[in-house]
């Protein structure tokens, strides 16, 4: 007897093969193929950011210093607006009592003219966390699995660089892997999760699952959201991506419900800074932070092509 899974996962093939076969979908342009340490990689650009300045976002800079920090330091910022105030040793935080954490955020913020409403973070440096170094021999396998699967690869670099790069760990929810699957996930797309084994630990096959994920569930939710707004959209566009893995994050009901909430006209990068700030249903700091880390995980990468590859070259210039 066929269940429901097992057409789950027959109904995703002949999509991906009718994707891949019959509409040719290629991300080529967006490609780069670089040598470092003689070793061959082919990654996504990182041009979409620096086109639309996205770089330039406060947010984006805040959080390339914290995944640059080293978990001694923490930045103290403004919450709304990632406005960096000071980075103290974390020792210096701690050891002040809440009265003395109230008063100090009081003082800085008349110190910077910040308004009393506002609300002040101090945030740990998170090196030890985004191995970037151990993560980069990862993206071109998962640039390829997605690829071969007529899925658009930006979504593979973007999950490893940010939700357990270079390492195999379970996130408190119960999600593991590479591309961090929940269990009933990974399940879904035919991966065997008990108490004996966990399949979510290969990588190949976690690859597999995320693809048809994104391509199943988050990129026709994604849709069905903005269509219900009325919003038009290019699916290359960046903050459409952004959009997409803020309901691989927090679902489509918690994405859905912030939008209804900010209740927008038109896609735009406009859209992705307002999700930033505004709480809806379950989609509360974790998930404004998600894009915002995406983006600040690429500017990095892109740095570190740069400063620490060989030969580089971009698919479109062949």
């Amino acid at each position: 007897m066929i269940n429901n899974v097992t057409i789950c996962l027959i109904v995703a093939s002949l999509l991906m093969t009718y994707m891949v076969k019959g509409q040719e979908v290629s991300w080529d342009d967006e490609k780069i193929s670089l040598y470092k340490n003689n070793a061959k990689h082919t990654l996504m650009n990182a041009e979409s950011i620096f086109e639309e300045r996205w770089d330039q976002l406060a947010q984006a800079q805040f959080w390339q210093k914290i995944m640059l920090l080293s978990p001694d330091s923490c930045i103290v910022n403004v919450a709304s607006s990632r406005q960096i105030l000071a980075v103290i040793p974390v020792s210096q935080w701690v050891k002040k009592s809440e009265i003395e954490k109230a008063s100090y955020k009081s003082s800085i913020k008349a110190a910077n003219s910040i308004g009393s409403e506002q609300e002040i973070y101090v945030t740990t440096g998170k090196n030890d966390f985004y191995k970037f170094q151990d993560v980069f021999n990862s993206l071109s396998k998962g640039v390829a699995a997605f690829d071969k699967n007529g899925v658009d690869p930006w979504y593979a670099q973007s999950i490893l660089l940010i939700e357990s790069p270079g390492q195999l760990k379970k996130s408190v929810a119960g999600a593991y892997g590479a591309f961090q699957l929940m269990p009933s996930v990974a399940r879904k797309y035919g991966l065997i999760v008990n108490s004996s084994i966990d399949e979510r630990s290969d990588f190949d096959k976690s690859a597999a699952a995320a693809s048809k994920l994104i391509f199943s569930v988050c990129i026709p939710e994604a849709k069905r959201i903005l269509a219900n707004h009325g919003i038009k959209y290019n699916e290359k566009d960046l903050w459409f991506r952004l959009f997409v893995m803020h309901i691989y994050h927090a679902g489509a009901t918690n994405v859905a419900a912030v939008v209804a909430k900010i209740n927008p006209s038109v896609g735009s990068q406009a859209l992705v800074k307002q999700m930033w700030t505004t709480s809806a249903a379950s989609f509360g700091n974790n998930s404004q932070n998600y894009s915002q880390l995406i983006l600040a995980a690429q500017l990095i990468l892109n740095n570190m092509i740069y400063t620490e590859c060989d030969e580089l070259i971009h698919y479109g210039s062949k």
